[in-house]
């Protein structure tokens, strides 16, 4: 009889053992009064792993526990050869959990929302884009040459489709095509939220970037990095690398810089936005760290928002003659990262300047309720 007991317990037990090996489950909670929409949620892969230690990286789903339908995810590598994260994206009300199954199966092929390239067949150009919004910035091919510019450049777009690889094929990219354009002016400035050293009250730029590297390209983030040669910053050498990430769904880019200087002090630094010569709409929030500028309408062309938020105290905020300027201050060789980007009207989202305040406020509160995630 107690042989008879041992054998029931023992085929009980198994199954149970086998089961834990072949699924895990990712609940994501949201204690905020915010809802969050087609955001891309970073979850530790050494946690995943802890639970699902036989997991197949090849054959693997992610599974909405409601719909039971799959939902897009990545593997995120970060320039490394093992992998760093598994991102997700979802939608997930305020208030309110989310249960996703990670388990066994073939995933289904899910459309890139993100994209990011070396362009050398136009100047050593590097641009990249998700299904809102496109950029670009500029290499050394181009400087001191006519078109050099400092900062960063948007390509605006109305359609989730990739778009970048056409527009320079076609290289006619400042005439739309139906699918958006460029017309965003950038020249001497930090255009659309590039961050240069202000040192002895003025912005210290550096020469075009010189080196890059792809650290993870899509379908849900597309990283870079980004370095640029030493320059003299009003007396101080400096060095940068900056590693810019743009996940689906975000009309602003993620920004991490890391200046290395001469100088065990502080240094202060900016984050501009080109300003037009006509009114637009301007909003500087220094206690908050945002920068907002609806652009006066172009006659053919809509409007183009950008905005910026710091995550570092703002010391003080400006305009001047060019730019709208948030200033903040860096330690040597330590990372400060800050948030980028912009919108067009005829996207038909964001359609008015409230709408595109309204965005970057609720971004920030993002930014300062974070997302608590557990894995069983």
């Amino acid at each position: 009889m107690k042989l008879m007991k041992l054998h029931f317990l023992l085929a009980f037990v198994l199954p149970l053992a086998t089961l834990a090996q072949t699924k895990a489950t990712i609940t994501i909670q949201n204690n905020s009064v915010v809802s969050r929409k087609e955001s891309v949620v970073a979850i530790k892969w050494k946690t995943v792993l802890s639970s699902f230690p036989q997991i197949d990286t090849a054959n693997f789903v992610v599974i909405n526990s409601i719909t039971k339908k799959q939902i897009p995810f990545q593997l995120e590598h970060r320039g490394q050869a093992a992998i760093q994260n598994l991102l997700v994206q979802i939608d997930i009300k305020a208030k309110s959990s989310l249960h996703l199954f990670i388990q066994k199966g073939k995933p289904e092929l899910f459309t890139a929302k993100t994209y990011c390239r070396y362009v050398p067949e136009r100047k050593d150009d590097f641009a990249w884009e998700n299904d809102k919004i496109a950029f670009r910035t500029y290499g050394k091919a181009l400087e001191k040459t006519e078109g050099d510019a400092y900062g960063y450049d948007v390509w605006v777009k109305r359609t989730s489709k990739l778009v970048l690889n056409d527009r320079y094929k076609r290289d006619d990219y400042h005439i739309d095509h139906g699918d958006g354009l460029d017309y965003y002016h950038v020249g001497f400035t930090l255009g659309a939220g590039n961050m240069a050293p202000f040192v002895k009250d003025t912005i210290r730029y550096s020469g075009n970037y010189h080196h890059w590297k792809i650290l993870d390209n899509g379908p849900l983030r597309s990283t870079f990095q980004l370095s640029y040669d030493a320059w003299n910053a009003g007396g101080i050498k400096v060095k940068a690398v900056k590693i810019i990430s743009l996940d689906a769904g975000s009309q602003l880019n993620r920004i991490e810089n890391i200046y290395t200087f001469d100088d065990n002090n502080s240094m202060p630094v900016v984050v501009g936005i080109i300003r037009r010569e006509k009114q637009g709409i301007i909003d500087l929030n220094e206690q908050q760290g945002i920068m907002s500028y609806w652009e006066p309408a172009s006659e053919k062309d809509g409007t183009t928002a950008v905005g910026s938020i710091l995550s570092t105290p703002a010391n003080k905020m400006w305009v001047d003659k060019e730019q709208l300027l948030a200033k903040t201050s860096v330690k040597n060789n330590e990372p400060i990262v800050y948030y980028s980007g912009a919108a067009w009207d005829k996207a038909g989202q964001i359609t008015n300047s409230k709408q595109w305040q309204d965005y970057l406020d609720h971004f920030n509160q993002e930014l300062q309720n974070l997302l608590i995630i557990n894995v069983k």
